[in-house]
């Protein structure tokens, strides 16, 4: 069998049918093998930087990756102090792993806060299971799921107010939830803000030591250990750059998928492909610094994940003129401090910085003054701590990947009705009107982050297909 694509879904597609027994090859356009999990020296050397992912909750929290012998492969997981911090004037918000120490922050919202996300971190192991696959499928776990699944349909500026009444429960929902890249308005945007603080509280917000590469490599270890290769610098442009296999994953956009096979699709499949949508795009930023930030809070510095973007009405106006197609004044930017924990990405007493805000899909336009105008509102004087910085806008990630769309880092658009038809409407999205040929890609279902569960699901999918009993 074949796989086209060494992400994380292509890699863990490779595994599972490795395991199954199969003669495995991987195909890999870039020189380097990881796709969202590469990293580089992208300013200085002895600098190391995540050139897309930075942080890992749904990697740490995978209920595939948690079954592997990856710390075996090199991979040991670096645990921040605090998973999130989330910066208000002139002091932070903190998630802690100890969701009791979290609430104690809120006062009289502390009740409201355990009452929400204790339920869905106590089950998060069973929870997993079933939100990352596909929804048109019966749970395992329905008791578990479907309180959650109440909360999760709400758009999520409906469920911050309706629970809590504090600004600091509000802003610190909100700098989760906008991981999902949705208007808060949108039904179905509460749920990545749920599933990421529960992990938050369970697993941590943790990143591997030494760059998100050792994930990569730890993956590639084991892949290869069963049996599997790898091949680098291979470019595929059509199904006939294929060589001959009885099974075929591809971990790619559908938009790629559509011009390789657009000619051998039916009529119907094929529109559905030309419905899918994407998102918002990413302008990201790093940087090599000569001193950590001087945050105006300095319990921000035990944070490996920082949000900025003030308040829950600051961030859901950004994320709502993103999705208009403007470029916000103030950005919500997403920050990661690896080397206030891993002192092996930067010269001894240098350090890191990693961030991105999103921007409308396919721009090209420089986020940076506005991003560091974001920065210093919390870490006045950060400017002076730069050595170097590096820069990519949205068309340049959709060079530098063809499967990032318009920059848009999540696959596709998280609305709840793609989510439930991603990328088309069926219990098992995977499966083509090909044979022998499997989407592996976060075009399909649980979509994006580094999980590897697309490529799991996709490979049960082809065994099932092939008789086997998985």
């Amino acid at each position: 069998m074949i796989v086209v694509g060494s992400g994380p879904n292509g890699l863990a597609a490779a595994i599972v049918m490795a395991q199954a027994g199969f003669t495995v090859a991987v195909l890999e356009g870039s020189d380097t093998a990881g796709g969202g999990l590469r990293s580089a020296s992208l300013t200085q050397d002895g600098f190391v930087h995540d050139v897309c992912s930075g942080v890992h909750p749904m990697a740490i929290a995978s209920p595939f990756f948690r079954q592997l012998p990856l710390t075996s492969f090199g991979l040991e997981w670096v645990h921040p102090i605090v998973p999130v911090a989330h910066p208000l004037n002139t002091e932070s918000v903190l998630l802690y792993e100890d969701i009791q120490a979290t609430a104690n922050q809120f006062g009289r919202d502390a009740k409201n806060y355990l009452r929400l996300f204790q339920p869905i971190a106590e089950h998060a192991e069973q929870l997993l299971e079933d939100i990352l696959q596909p929804l048109l499928r019966m749970p395992q776990a329905p008791r578990h799921l479907l309180p959650f699944a109440l909360h999760a349909a709400l758009p999520a500026s409906v469920l911050a107010r309706s629970t809590f009444r504090t600004s600091e429960a509000r802003a610190l929902f909100a700098g989760i939830a906008a991981h999902a890249a949705l208007p808060f308005t949108s039904m179905g945007s509460s749920s990545i803000g749920l599933v990421l603080t529960a992990i938050g509280h369970q697993y941590g917000w943790p990143f591997p030591k030494g760059g998100a590469q050792s994930l990569a490599d730890a993956l590639l270890g084991y892949l290869k250990s069963l049996g599997g290769s790898v091949f680098t610098s291979v470019q595929i442009r059509d199904l006939k750059d294929l060589p001959d296999a009885r099974i075929k994953f591809l971990d790619v956009s559908t938009n790629q998928f559509l011009s390789w096979t657009e000619h051998l699709l039916p009529w119907a499949y094929r529109t559905l492909l030309h419905r899918y949508s994407y998102g918002a795009g990413v302008f990201k930023i790093d940087y090599a610094l000569r001193q950590p930030l001087p945050w105006r809070d300095p319990r921000t510095m035990l944070a490996g994940t920082v949000h900025l973007g003030g308040t829950l009405e600051e961030i859901e106006r950004a994320e709502w003129e993103v999705n208009q197609g403007r470029h916000p004044e103030r950005p919500y930017v997403l920050l990661a401090q690896h080397t206030s924990f891993d002192t092996s990405r930067a010269p001894s007493g240098k350090h890191t910085l990693w961030a991105y805000c999103r921007v409308p899909a396919h721009s090209d336009v420089d986020m940076t003054e506005r991003i560091e105008a974001q920065i210093e509102r919390y870490a006045p004087g950060f400017k002076e701590c730069i050595l170097q910085r590096a820069s990519r806008h949205a068309v340049g990630f959709a060079a530098y990947n063809p499967n990032l769309i318009g920059g848009d880092i999540t696959g596709g658009r998280n609305t709840l009705l793609q989510m439930i038809s991603r990328p088309v409407p069926t219990s098992t999205p995977y499966r083509t009107p090909l044979k022998g040929i499997y989407l592996c890609s976060a075009s399909t279902p649980p979509g994006g982050g580094v999980h590897g569960m697309c490529g799991v699901h996709a490979a049960r999918a082809a065994l099932h297909d092939l008789s086997y009993r998985y």
